[in-house]
C-alpha cells in the first residue's frame, strides 16, 4: 500500500478504511484546500497536513521506524503534535502519548517499561527528561520547537536529533526530506495508540487503543453528533487524554477541522477566538465549564455557528449543567460518559431530554451495549444500583504489559469500569459513584455522589466533594469539602440543616470545610485521595 490514497477509500462518500492517517489521505485527495488543523498562529489544510505526514513519515522510517514499534510522544497540543501521531500510526507503529507535566522520574519509568526508543519531546522539556536519561534510553530523539532546548543541550544529545518546527515541518536545516516508503499492510487489531492513566493512585497504567477500536468509538461519536465537513471544533484538552484525542479523530473522519488553543488560563480569550473562528463545537470537562462560569459573561459573546458542546470527564454539578444548557443556547449540549478503556465514549445524553433526565448520563452510544451487574456479574433489575459494564469494539484489549490489572477489568468480552450506576424504567443510566469509593457508614454503603449532589442543590454551593472519615463507632463518616458559589459562604451549620431536611441522618456529612478549589487531575478528574490525606 502506498502513502498516497489508499484504494479501498477512494471516491466519494462514506471512508471504510479504520485507520486515521487513511482519513486525512482521503480528504487531502478530495478537499486539499479544505481547513483542518488551525491555532492562534498556524493553519494547515487537507493537503499541507498530508505533506507533513508524508515527509514525517520518510524521515522515521530512515530513523528505522516500522510496524510494532513504540514511538513516545509528550507535546503540548500543536499541530506537530497531530503531525506525529498520524505519521507513527502511518508506520505501522504505536503512538504512546504522554502528559509532558509528570515528574521525571514517572517519565523515566514509562520510557523503560514501554520500551520505546524513538520520542517525540518539546525543546523546554529536554531539561526535565535530562541528557542522561534520553541518551540513555533514546536511539532517536525528535525536539519540536528547538529554540527552546536548552543551551548546550543540542550538542550534548549527538547527531540522533531531528529538529522538528510548530507545524509539524521537519526543520530544513536537517537536508531533504528521504523520500515516502511504501505504506505496511496494518490489520484492525494493532494497537494505534497507549493512552496513560492519570496515576494518581500508583503507577500510570497504559491502556492499549487499537485501530478497531478507535474506529468503532469515532464512528459511534460522530453519528450522535451529526458530525459533517463542515464542523469545527475549539479544543482546549489535551491531545494525550482519550476525550480530547476523540475530538480530533472525529473531525479527521467527518473531514471537519480542529482548531488548537492552549490559552486556556484566559478563558474568555478562548472563547473570543470560538467565535471569530466560526466553530461549531467544545468540549469541556466540568472544570472547564466552571472556570468559564466563574470568569466569563458567556452572553456576551454570539456564538453565531456553534451548534453543539459536549461535557464528560466526570460528574457536573446540575446547576451548572442547567447554566451550560441555557447559555449557549441555541447549541445543544450533550452530557457524555466514557472511560479511556472504552477509547473514549460509552454514553450520551440526548440534549431533548436534559430536563426530564436530569442526571443521567444517558444511553450507550451506537455500538456498544451496558449492563447493572451484582458482584457475580448477574443483571440487576433496573432501580436497583450495581457496578457499570460495557461490552462493544470500543473496549481496550488490555492494559500495557499488565495481565493481571487487565484480568481485573475485562471478563467474558465486558468491561466492568468501576462505576456504580442505576438504569431507570426507560433504559437511562445513573452514575452513582465509584465501587472503590463508597463509603460504608454503620452497614450502610453510600455513594459520595449521592451526597455531593444533594448539597450542590444549595443555592451557595458551587462544588462539594465527600470522602469518607474513619470512625469508631461507625466505621466511617462522611465529611464535605464545599467551594462557596459567592464571598458570602454558607454556614456549616446552614448546610447541615440543608443536608438533613433531605439526607437520612447517616448521610449527613459530620464536617463541612470551605475550599477555593478542589484537587483535580489534568483531564479534570476529582483526587479524592488528596482530599483524604487533608482531611485526615
Amino acid at each position: 500500500m502506498s502513502a498516497s490514497i489508499p484504494s479501498t477509500a477512494a471516491g466519494e462518500g462514506r471512508i471504510e478504511s479504520p485507520y486515521p492517517h487513511e482519513w486525512l489521505f482521503v480528504h487531502a485527495e478530495r478537499t486539499p484546500d479544505a481547513s483542518a488543523i488551525a491555532t492562534p498562529t498556524t493553519r494547515l489544510t487537507y493537503g499541507v497536513l498530508a505533506d507533513r505526514v508524508r515527509a514525517l513519515v520518510g524521515h522515521l522510517d530512515a530513523r528505522g521506524v516500522g510496524r510494532g514499534d513504540r514511538v513516545l510522544i509528550a507535546l503540548p497540543n500543536t499541530p506537530a503534535t497531530v503531525v506525529a501521531g498520524l505519521a507513527v500510526n502511518a508506520l505501522g507503529a504505536t503512538a504512546v502519548e504522554l502528559n509532558r507535566a509528570w515528574s521525571a522520574d514517572v517519565l523515566a519509568s514509562i520510557v523503560a517499561t514501554s520500551n520505546v526508543r524513538t520520542a517525540f519531546i518539546w525543546g523546554r522539556d529536554a531539561r526535565t527528561w535530562g541528557t542522561a536519561m534520553l541518551t540513555a534510553s533514546i536511539d532517536h530523539l525528535l525536539v519540536v520547537h528547538p529554540a527552546e532546548l536548552p543551551t548546550g543541550m543540542r550538542d550534548a544529545l549527538g547527531d540522533n536529533v531531528t529538529l522538528v518546527l510548530e507545524d509539524g515541518e521537519v526543520d530544513p536545516a536537517v537536508g531533504p526530506a528521504p523520500s515516502t516508503p511504501e505504506l505496511p499492510s496494518l490489520q484492525p487489531e494493532h494497537a494505534a495508540l497507549i493512552l496513560y492513566t492519570s496515576g494518581t493512585t500508583g503507577r500510570p497504567q497504559g491502556v492499549i487503543q487499537t485501530f478497531r477500536n478507535i474506529d468503532a468509538n469515532t464512528r459511534s461519536i460522530v453519528e450522535y453528533l451529526q458530525l459533517t465537513a463542515d464542523d469545527r471544533a475549539m479544543l482546549v484538552l489535551p491531545l494525550f487524554y482519550c476525550y480530547g484525542r476523540s475530538v480530533l479523530q472525529t473531525h479527521l473522519l467527518a473531514g471537519g477541522s480542529v482548531f488548537l488553543d492552549t490559552r486556556f488560563a484566559f478563558p474568555r480569550v478562548v472563547l473570543e477566538e470560538m467565535r471569530s473562528e466560526g466553530c461549531t463545537g467544545f468540549a469541556g470537562v466540568p472544570l472547564t465549564f466552571e472556570i468559564i462560569r466563574r470568569q466569563v459573561d458567556v452572553s456576551s459573546i454570539p456564538f453565531d455557528r456553534l451548534r453543539y458542546v459536549t461535557q464528560a470527564g466526570g460528574a457536573m454539578a446540575a446547576d451548572t449543567i442547567a447554566w451550560a444548557r441555557t447559555v449557549f443556547a441555541p447549541a445543544k449540549l450533550f452530557v457524555m460518559y466514557g472511560q479511556t478503556e472504552a477509547t473514549a465514549r460509552l454514553s450520551y445524553l440526548p440534549p431533548g431530554r436534559g430536563t426530564d433526565k436530569a442526571g443521567s448520563i444517558g444511553i450507550p452510544i451506537p455500538g456498544v451495549e451496558l449492563r447493572v451487574v451484582d458482584e457475580a456479574g448477574r443483571e440487576l433489575p433496573r432501580g436497583e444500583i450495581g457496578e457499570l459494564v460495557a461490552r462493544g469494539e470500543n473496549v481496550t484489549p488490555g492494559y500495557l504489559d499488565a495481565p493481571s490489572e487487565t484480568a481485573s477489568i475485562l471478563h467474558d468480552g465486558w468491561l466492568w469500569t468501576g462505576d456504580l450506576a442505576v438504569q431507570d424504567e426507560d433504559g437511562f443510566f445513573y452514575h452513582r459513584g465509584r465501587a472503590k469509593e463508597i463509603l460504608k457508614i454503620g452497614g450502610h454503603r453510600v455513594s459520595p455522589v449521592e451526597i455531593e449532589q444533594v448539597i450542590e442543590r444549595h443555592p451557595g454551593v458551587a462544588e462539594a466533594a465527600v470522602i469518607g472519615l474513619p470512625d469508631d463507632l461507625s466505621g466511617e463518616v462522611p465529611a464535605a469539602f464545599v467551594i462557596p458559589r459567592t464571598p458570602q459562604a454558607p454556614s456549616s451549620a446552614d448546610l447541615r440543616r440543608f443536608c438533613q431536611e433531605r439526607l437520612p441522618p447517616y448521610q449527613v456529612p459530620v464536617s463541612f470545610a470551605f475550599v477555593d478549589a478542589l484537587p483535580r487531575s489534568e483531564s479534570g478528574k476529582l483526587l479524592r485521595a488528596e482530599l483524604r490525606r487533608a482531611g485526615a
